[in-house]
């Protein structure tokens, strides 16, 4: 199968990497993807999927066959934003091919990865490997703000639950078996407003976020000593409230950031949360964010998710190896990710999850990013083939 595969990959290899550059010259910063959510539609409809949706919140969903075996390759669409264009070695939306590498945001992460599963799907679908199998591929948005949130409304709207599911984020052509969690918490200290000439009539909200500041600091550094994967808690805004410059502030609010990693429980974390405000005038919950999607639709997001990690028995685990074997002729390489993504969703709900995508993650969101072409040109074809290794009724 590996030479039926490299062959047809090969074929439109050009046309895939068009596909990407094309990507990446639209411009699609979360909250703003409809050109490119509708580009992508167009392609898949012209690459003969069988069904495309664009959903309510403005994703977009293409389904190849409607066996019993489903697998999802996911991909966001949406970027960060540019705010240092004059500082690019290339223009951040040309989509510039230069030394092997394919320049511009989003090139890494992730619409290489994006055209990749995208044509991937097509393949299988000329190569007959979606025999007894129904495969979905999802180009998504909001991830970069409220990651998850998309796949929890799409997987609802469309009434749909995957068998197995592969999250395209950029791992260097590496196998993730998962990623550190996630979360996002507000403290809020609360004071009473003085005038700034009598001090002593009221309480200073920011004095009494003082001790929260180093409490914070400290539990960072213990962190730090704990055997295994990197734990680590960040504060990383700070404001306050008061009715004038010349007043004392009554309230401060100071946000935290914390990766936990397996073998922290949600317990855990609200434990260590309850100690930073301990016998203090404040109170700590998980941030809110709110957004709104191209479509108009409101989306409410809680940044609370446990680390995840996939068991390297599991059946989906197998596929991969195959498929990596099969295509790389080599031993698989394997990472484990840092940073949250969209498969807190599918995780979430049971579904067997692992990570797989081109590009340098160390790149995303950086001045300069690129993405190399041969390995959009290998994820494509190891999609290929792992579609391949799903088999039709395997329980």
């Amino acid at each position: 199968m590996k030479n039926q595969v490299v062959n047809l990959t090969e074929s439109f290899k050009h046309e895939l990497i068009d596909f990407a550059r094309d990507l990446v010259r639209i411009k699609s910063y979360s909250g703003h993807e409809e050109e490119a959510i509708k580009f992508i539609a167009a392609k898949m409809e012209n690459l003969g999927y069988d069904q495309v949706n664009i959903d309510s919140m403005g994703n977009v969903t293409g389904r190849i066959g409607s066996g019993e075996k489903s697998i999802m390759f996911d991909s966001h669409i949406d970027t960060v934003e540019v705010k240092d264009e004059n500082e690019w070695e290339h223009p951040p939306f040309s989509g510039k091919i230069e030394n092997g590498y394919l320049h511009g945001r989003g090139a890494v992460d992730m619409k290489a990865a994006a055209a990749a599963s995208i044509y991937a799907a097509a393949a299988a679908k000329k190569l007959a490997l979606d025999a007894g199998k129904t495969i979905y591929v999802t180009c998504t948005v909001h991830e970069e703000d409220c990651d998850g949130e998309n796949l929890k409304h799409l997987f609802k709207e469309l009434a749909i639950k995957p068998d197995y599911f592969i999250t395209c984020e950029p791992s260097g052509n590496k196998i993730v078996t998962g990623h550190k969690g996630k979360a996002q918490v507000s403290i809020k200290t609360r004071g009473i407003s003085a005038h700034g000439s009598a001090p002593e009539k009221g309480r200073n909200a920011i004095y009494e976020m003082a001790d929260i500041i180093s409490r914070v600091e400290r539990a960072n550094r213990e962190l730090q000593k704990k055997e295994g994967l990197k734990r680590t808690l960040v504060m990383s805004q700070i404001t306050s409230q008061s009715v004038s410059l010349n007043a004392v502030p009554f309230e401060c609010e100071a946000h935290l950031d914390r990766r936990t990693v397996p073998g922290e429980s949600e317990a855990d974390i609200k434990t260590e949360m309850d100690r930073l405000v301990e016998g203090k005038d404040a109170d700590w919950n998980i941030y809110e964010i709110r957004r709104k999607s191209w479509t108009g639709m409101k989306v409410f997001y809680r940044p609370f998710h446990l680390a995840w990690e996939i068991d390297s028995t599991h059946e989906l685990s197998g596929f991969c190896r195959q498929a990596y074997q099969e295509y790389f002729n080599s031993k698989p390489k394997y990472d484990y990710w840092d940073f949250s993504t969209n498969a807190v969703t599918p995780v979430s709900m049971g579904i067997p999850t692992i990570g797989f995508g081109p590009g340098e993650y160390k790149l995303a969101h950086c001045r300069n990013e690129k993405c190399a072409v041969k390995e959009v040109f290998d994820a494509a074809a190891f999609y290929t083939l792992l579609i391949d290794k799903i088999t039709a009724g395997l329980d």
